[in-house]
């Protein structure tokens, strides 16, 4: 069971939790709960770091901002023991998550669930601090960046074979598109790791990215649900054939995207490999690429990225352009992306056809275009995202197809 920050705002909140922590318990099951910071503190924490210093230094700021999901913890665990629970708290490192040495952003490496086995065995409901672990070299604290938590619930779960990670937030599940945008917007009751991959990459943010990859990799089923109402969420599981596959299965968009365009470029081998490698060593990710056909031995090469990592990307560029001579490069921080996402794509054709006509029905141009066999991706103007998400929920009728899916 991971609680979101929302989850464990306020004392009441906080008591909320242990209360459905103990109702599973008390159903039966081996717990394991992962919680998030409470509410603002992160957000308080990196503040207070610079108010400090200017550039905090980022293995001190790893041991600042752990120390939010530590608190939650250790307040859940102390709520349950109110309630005649015997519960013990854990950080990252003493749950034996061990990651890489990247600090504010380290990857889980390996798990030492050991401890964790020992609790449960001696009746314990287990409280984990998400968002952090251990460098496996250097022993050092780490944080594992945006969805942290989640990331550490759905590791966790694979870790210790649990039937199921529940990932309780302020929303009832996964919705056919962002509720804030499309009013007619409705809650899916069943879709898989595949589709929900592609969302969770595309800009819905029920989920992180990274633990949906663990889920995936590890086939550990999934279910969002709300931490406040009891109702059944989201199942978000391996696609089986019992599956009723709908043609598109919602929509997820970003705003906060950039695009660089990269003009006169020598198109011979190696130069899209320098320029991506200068890049990945500067921890940015880049996403849409198209590069045109070469003329005159020339190319234009365009690509999409974080709106916040823009300004980084463009210095790192800088360090190469007299090694590539490339004519000019020039930025659109002005972009957004919208998505369809369906595994029902795979067995019917039209659906990037329609999706351009309902664009082209709306007066909203196309920038760039990028698909896979169940997503396909538009890279258009900031201002008409919103606008794009209502037009293409409404002309693919989600709201039925969400209706018509059989939930087995």
């Amino acid at each position: 069971m991971k609680f979101g920050g929302s989850s464990v705002a306020d004392a009441d909140k906080i008591r909320n939790v242990a209360q459905r922590i103990a109702a599973a318990r008390e159903l039966g099951d081996d717990v394991v709960a992962v919680v998030s910071a409470r509410g603002k503190t992160t957000d308080g924490l990196v503040q207070l770091a610079h108010e400090i210093s200017d550039r905090p230094d980022p293995r001190e700021m790893d041991m600042l901002l752990s120390t939010g999901e530590r608190i939650s913890c250790a307040l859940v665990a102390m709520a349950l023991h109110d309630l005649g629970h015997q519960a013990v708290s854990f950080t990252g490192s003493q749950a034996g998550i061990f990651t890489d040495s990247a600090h504010t952003k380290a990857r889980i490496v390996e798990i030492r669930a050991e401890r964790l086995h020992d609790a449960i065995t001696e009746g314990h409901i287990v409280l984990v601090a998400g968002f952090q672990g251990m460098s496996l070299d250097e022993k050092n604290v780490t944080t594992l960046g945006r969805g942290g938590s989640d990331t550490t619930a759905v590791a966790l779960a694979a870790a210790v074979n649990a039937d199921v990670c529940e990932i309780y937030t302020d929303v009832t599940g996964v919705f056919t598109a962002d509720p804030r945008i499309v009013p007619g917007a409705v809650k899916l009751t069943r879709i898989s790791h595949e589709e929900m991959l592609e969302m969770a990459a595309m800009g819905s943010k029920v989920l992180a990215l990274r633990s949906v990859e663990f889920a995936r990799n590890y086939d550990v089923p999934l279910h969002v649900r709300s931490s406040f109402v009891l109702d059944e969420g989201t199942w978000i599981t391996k696609e089986t054939p019992e599956m009723e596959q709908a043609i598109v299965s919602g929509i997820a968009h970003k705003s906060d995207e950039a695009k660089i365009t990269i003009t006169g470029v020598a198109d011979q081998p190696g130069v899209a490999a320098t320029i991506f490698t200068v890049l990945a060593d500067a921890l940015i990710n880049v996403d849409t690429i198209i590069q045109n056909m070469g003329i005159d031995g020339r190319a234009d090469l365009s690509f999409t990225l974080p709106l916040d990592e823009l300004g980084r990307a463009q210095d790192a560029l800088a360090t190469i352009q007299d090694q590539l001579k490339f004519s000019s490069l020039t930025a659109d921080d002005q972009i957004g992306k919208v998505t369809l996402v369906g595994a029902g794509m795979k067995s019917n054709p039209g659906i990037a056809a329609k999706m351009f006509r309902v664009l082209s029905e709306n007066g909203i141009n196309i920038l760039m275009i990028d698909t896979s066999t169940i997503r396909i991706t538009v890279v258009i103007h900031r201002d008409d995202v919103a606008r794009a998400v209502q037009a293409l929920h409404d002309a693919f009728a989600l709201e039925v197809q969400a209706a018509s899916r059989v939930n087995v």
